[in-house]
């Protein structure tokens, strides 16, 4: 008789296990505590720079072709193919974008951006999907590949162009794209933040950072954001493409063409990596030059991941590091005043995690609070290498802290050949 015990199916009655999950409304909750939190230190110290117009249209900015290279990664895991070959994208998408933007217009550049970042995901695809080569190896050929081309072509093509503007290693400027204001409302809301009352002025600050001045690519940026969620999570091509990611084997057997569905991701992925590319050249630059994506696929990648291969998760990274990133372009005051906006959010955070009783976590959040409250009484300001540095170390500590909850798809990273399953 076997002494195996068999497991014991739960009662109808037994409560389910309880899962720790963000929801809408807790979202929405954090988002007003954040808001509270950074209008009492702006009245505090007197420095409303966190919460200006200008500072958030800075942000936007800079979220942009991270949001580009997570959303690429985004179509690309949900299909099964891990994609680290973005930055190598994202660099086809700025040189392509500058040169077609500046021979014909920048609206052709975007789409030459998105061009070539596409080509770069063909050639990821074909590599992992029909030769089967391990996909992280095929990234990295990829982002040692792309930036190299680049480069020797950048310097032996713009040589006939010096005349119009190119140097050693960039590109003649193109034309700029339209940028969009909402007459009245931006001048409404400038002169409420202006008055600097009570989060009123700090919620019109950031609602006036969104409708002054906003680069026509930042609204085409955020409407493919939201149509990737409806296009992969509410139609039959989207659960096939996500159906490839979790189990091919099953989806081949329900007639799935799994090989079809994966190339398709990869291909979309570099072109949206592409498009963050061009935004670089053709926005931010008006040009391209060697080295302007600076590790920002990568950053890409880590907003994607911070967001749990979500949609809306990878919008929330990618405005959190493009809000770091754009520090160092804005008053470097801001910088020594986001020192205490983190300690204060850290103790609140320590009185958070001893109320659930988790100790450790309550101790660490207690040491940073303590550090960052020291830093920021004993200094005037924080130094430039610091300010450069904050998105990377950003990048480093929400990768660290996310790591408990995440939940990639199953087959992510493997490689899959048809008719393994029979």
């Amino acid at each position: 008789m076997s002494t195996a015990t068999a497991a014991r199916p739960k009662s109808p009655g037994s409560a389910p296990a309880k899962k720790s999950k963000l929801t809408w409304p807790v979202v929405l909750l954090l988002i007003a505590a954040a808001l509270v939190l950074f209008a009492a230190v702006g009245a505090i110290t007197g420095n409303h720079g966190l919460t200006a117009s200008g500072q958030v249209s800075a942000a936007l900015g800079s979220a942009v072709p991270i949001a580009m290279a997570g959303l690429g990664g985004l179509w690309s895991e949900r299909a099964g193919v891990v994609n680290i070959g973005l930055e190598g994208m994202m660099v086809a998408g700025t040189f392509c974008g500058a040169w077609a933007g500046y021979l014909v217009n920048p609206w052709v550049g975007l789409l030459a951006g998105m061009a070539g970042g596409a080509l770069g995901g063909l050639l990821h695809a074909l590599v992992t999907v029909t030769f089967g080569v391990d996909h992280i190896v095929s990234g990295v050929g990829i982002n040692l590949l792309i930036p190299g081309i680049c480069a020797y072509v950048n310097r032996i093509y713009y040589r006939d162009y010096v005349s119009a503007g190119a140097g050693a290693n960039q590109s003649p400027p193109a034309d700029p794209l339209p940028n969009i204001t909402i007459p009245g409302l931006s001048t409404f809301l400038k002169d409420i933040e202006n008055h600097h009352w009570f989060l009123v002025s700090d919620v019109a600050g950031i609602i006036g950072g969104m409708v002054t001045n906003l680069s026509v690519v930042i609204v085409i940026a955020a409407v493919m954001l939201i149509a990737s969620y409806f296009v992969l999570w509410r139609t039959v091509f989207g659960l096939r493409l996500r159906s490839c990611g979790e189990n091919p084997t099953a989806s081949e057997s329900l007639g799935v063409n799994v090989y079809k569905y994966k190339y398709l991701a990869v291909i979309a992925s570099g072109a949206f990596a592409g498009l963050g590319g061009a935004y670089l050249s053709l926005v931010a630059a008006h040009f391209y030059k060697d080295g302007q994506t600076q590790g920002r696929g990568f950053i890409g990648l880590a907003a994607m991941i911070f967001g749990n291969w979500m949609p809306g998760g990878l919008a929330m990274g990618a405005g959190l590091f493009g809000f770091t990133d754009s520090l160092q372009l804005r008053d470097a005051d801001n910088v020594h005043v986001l020192l205490l906006v983190v300690a204060i959010g850290m103790a609140l955070l320590a009185v958070w995690q001893l109320y659930r009783r988790v100790f450790v976590a309550t101790l660490v959040s207690i040491v940073v609070a303590l550090g960052m409250s020291v830093w920021y009484a004993t200094t005037d300001s924080v130094e430039r290498p610091l300010i450069v540095a904050t998105p990377y170390v950003i990048t480093l500590v929400v990768l660290a802290l996310a790591s408990q909850r995440l939940r990639p798809p199953k087959a992510d990273g493997q490689i899959y050949r048809k008719g393994e399953g029979k």
